[in-house]
């Protein structure tokens, strides 16, 4: 999982490429708070073939990631 509320773009979005690259997930669960941030992740998992499924929680939105 990354949690990456608090944080500004591009730093959900290069917190998101380190853990896709360091561990290749089938699947990864992004936190984040802002609807920058939720676009921006998905536009990146998704050009790195992954399909992106969005929650909203309270203030925050769930990304799950799957290849």
């Amino acid at each position: 999982m990354v949690d990456a509320r608090g944080y500004a773009c591009p730093k959900p979005v290069l917190m998101v490429e380190a853990e896709i690259k360091k561990n290749n997930p089938s699947e990864l669960v992004v936190l984040v708070d802002n609807r920058t941030a939720e676009k921006n992740v998905s536009n990146y998992a998704e050009s790195v073939g992954y399909k992106v499924t969005h929650e909203r929680e309270g203030r925050d939105f769930k990304l799950t990631l799957n290849k």
